[in-house]
């Protein structure tokens, strides 16, 4: 099939999303200007680059309370923290992408416990095996055709990273047995539990 985006598919589903998977989640923590704790899961989100290390992740269309809180956290106080959504917390953080107001605290509601990071505001959290505190870059706005909406791309600087040392193998991060969730299109996700090696070719 073929069809023009902005007119009908003629499927149950818009299936964007379901053609780019799958999705690393960035479980992003912030504090709003007023200290409050803000924790929840990007799809769009992925490392960027290497040196400096820079990762991003991108806020889509609004929720029923107004436009989404991480990227204007992250814009009023210049951190934010990536957080390692596994299999082991995959509840929790579906938990976290609940549509409530500003001035809810997600860990709370979750009932997940925190950890201070270490170079940043923002707290952990502290049962994910990775984080990456990150230091504001700058915002990418995007056009967005849902009113009250916003489309936008925040990128930050990776100033500090946590690998929990129970996940660390040999000297390489073990991912098979963190098993990271992904995304995929629709309600639906994966886990990584499957791991294939191929060297590039005429190098390592």
């Amino acid at each position: 099939m073929f069809y023009k985006t902005g007119e009908p598919h003629g499927l149950a589903h818009d299936p964007f999303s379901s053609c780019i998977v799958p999705r690393p989640i960035g479980w992003i923590s912030t504090l709003s200007a007023e200290g409050i704790p803000n924790l929840a899961p990007y799809s769009f989100f992925n490392g960027i680059t290497y040196a400096p290390p820079m990762v991003m992740f991108a806020t889509n269309g609004r929720q029923p309370h107004g436009a989404k809180d991480s990227v204007a956290n992250a814009e009023a106080t210049g951190e934010f923290v990536y957080n390692m959504a596994t299999w082991d917390l995959r509840e929790k953080m579906n938990a976290t992408s609940a549509p409530v107001p500003p001035e809810t605290d997600e860990f709370e509601l979750a009932g997940l416990e925190t950890e201070p990071s270490e170079l940043v505001k923002p707290p952990r959290v502290k049962a994910s095996p990775v984080h990456m505190e990150c230091a504001y870059h700058t915002t990418l706005e995007l056009p967005c055709d849902i009113e009250g909406g916003r489309n936008a791309i925040c990128v930050g600087r990776v100033i500090g990273v946590h690998i929990d040392d129970d996940y660390l193998k040999d000297g390489l991060v073990d991912i098979k047995r963190i098993r990271p969730l992904a995304r995929l299109g629709y309600q639906d996700y994966t886990v990584v539990d499957k791991i294939i090696t191929m060297m590039r070719p005429g190098g390592a």
